[in-house]
């Protein structure tokens, strides 16, 4: 089937305007947040589920690589084309289709943002536990592909435990609806949380069902100053190991506090080696009270001081720097190699340390936080590209730290996804009996290989 051909059945389905062949114009549709790059003969921008429905079957037919993208905030390069083909761009699918707050569920478009989503809840009193940094931009199309979750997943989970149904379109261009309207159900086998997380491997998402949250009477942050790591992550372990779980419990190692501090929101003691912002929720009557539970559990021999944010602009101005961090990397260094992994809460003290020892065995900067209340940390090393020489001290310090995550009974990604940054080293973690499984229910969802190839799983050697 030739190009002119292909043109033709596309523009049945969708407006010409809204189909890009022109390689300036696909151009910025070939990168993610990786900053690697592919180029795609095409870039379609659906508005339906009927015509997403209708474009695959015909890219399944031609055996036309087809790779979802939202707004492309993505930091693994799960959506660059490495195989050119279609770039299905869902960013024009931003409608909500239905909020119920008395069943306490919200219907969406895969393009709609998080802060849209947010935003529209918020006029009931609800809010959508998934928050990752990049919420006012990032789509929910996005987060459901990565299962990113953000500092809330400590107390409410991911999108995995955040979202009832899916409505979606496999490989094969067959529709599917899966997951419920309620808060329980065991009907069939769960293909909602098999699709959430799967990088737009198995399915592509056209709508969500997302569970909705009450919002809480009142919130207060606390900032805990320690002079190592050591007691921050024994202050982690003692914070989880009681009744009231903070709605946010986040980390910075001391290189972080120098980065946070130079964005405005933190204003610490001389002395702190790390630093935890725990964020405490309850009633009028009862936050006190947990307030001074979750203290008690976060005072050791290792605390400077606990103090509360005096007000909700502190509050703000605190928040607004640890998002501020990620970002803020790259004016320490030409490139940051940023990974996301988790190791159990007991060993994160151990993990920190350890970081800090290959910092100075491969004289590579690494700065260091994240969502301490569930082990999830952000690795991040600070790189010249243009430096060969560093760039293999990195590859040598990257191989170790994935080491050392296994180690420790931890996992190589958290909320970042796989895509191709770290897919040649999936198979450290999972075994090649349960990577066989995986590939033959890849097979079934997507039988020609068409949804997003070259992501997710290791390449079979031929």
């Amino acid at each position: 089937m030739t190009k002119n051909d292909l043109f033709t059945q596309f523009s049945r389905i969708v407006d010409k305007e809204r189909i890009y062949t022109d390689s300036s114009d696909c151009w910025a549709y070939g990168y993610d947040n990786s900053r690697r790059h592919g180029l795609a003969e095409w870039v379609i921008f659906p508005l339906t589920h009927e015509e997403i429905r209708d474009i695959i079957r015909i890219c399944n037919q031609a055996r036309i690589p087809i790779v979802p993208r939202g707004r492309g905030t993505g930091t693994t390069g799960a959506t660059v084309p490495t195989l050119g083909g279609v770039v299905l761009s869902l960013e024009r699918m931003n409608t909500i289709y239905k909020i119920d707050p008395a069943n306490r569920f919200m219907v969406v478009a895969p393009g709609v943002t998080n802060q849209e989503v947010q935003t529209a809840a918020g006029k009931y009193s609800f809010f959508w536990p998934p928050d990752p940094t990049s919420a006012a931009f990032c789509s929910v199309g996005g987060n459901l592909a990565y299962n990113s979750a953000g500092p809330k997943a400590v107390k409410y989970g991911t999108p995995r435990e955040n979202v009832l149904g899916l409505r979606a379109i496999t490989g094969a261009g067959e529709e599917i609806r899966c997951g419920v309207y309620t808060t329980k159900g065991v009907v069939g086998y769960d293909l909602t949380r098999l699709i959430i997380g799967s990088e737009g491997t198995l399915a592509i998402i056209t709508e969500a069902t997302l569970k909705l949250t009450p919002r809480p009477d009142v919130t207060q942050i606390l900032r805990a100053a320690y002079k190592d790591p050591e007691s921050a992550g024994e202050a982690v372990a003692a914070i989880m190991s009681q009744p009231i779980i903070p709605s946010a419990l986040e980390f910075m190692d001391h290189q972080a506090i120098i980065l946070a501090q130079g964005q405005g929101g933190v204003n610490l003691p001389s002395g702190a080696g790390a630093l935890l912002m725990i964020e405490v929720e309850g009633t009028n009557i009862s936050l006190n009270d947990n307030i001074e539970k979750v203290k008690k559990a976060a005072k050791n021999a290792g605390t400077i001081e606990i103090i509360a944010a005096q007000s909700d602009e502190e509050a703000k101005k605190l928040w607004a720097a640890r998002k501020a961090l990620s970002p803020a990397l790259r004016t320490l260094a030409p490139k940051k190699i940023n990974e996301d992994v988790v190791v159990p809460v007991s060993s994160l003290a151990i993990f920190i340390r350890k970081l800090e020892n290959l910092a100075q065995e491969f004289s590579i900067k690494i700065v260091n936080f994240g969502h301490a209340g569930n082990g999830n940390i952000h690795v991040n090393l600070l790189v010249n590209p243009d430096n060969p020489i560093e760039m293999e001290r990195a590859k040598s310090c990257l191989d170790q730290i994935f080491s050392i995550v296994l180690q420790l009974n931890g996992t190589l990604s958290g909320e970042h996804g796989v895509g191709l940054e770290k897919r040649d080293f999936i198979s450290r973690e999972i075994d090649l009996v349960t990577l066989g499984v995986m590939r033959r229910i890849k097979d079934q969802f997507d039988p020609n290989g068409i949804l997003n190839p070259e992501k997710k799983l290791p390449l079979i050697e031929k």
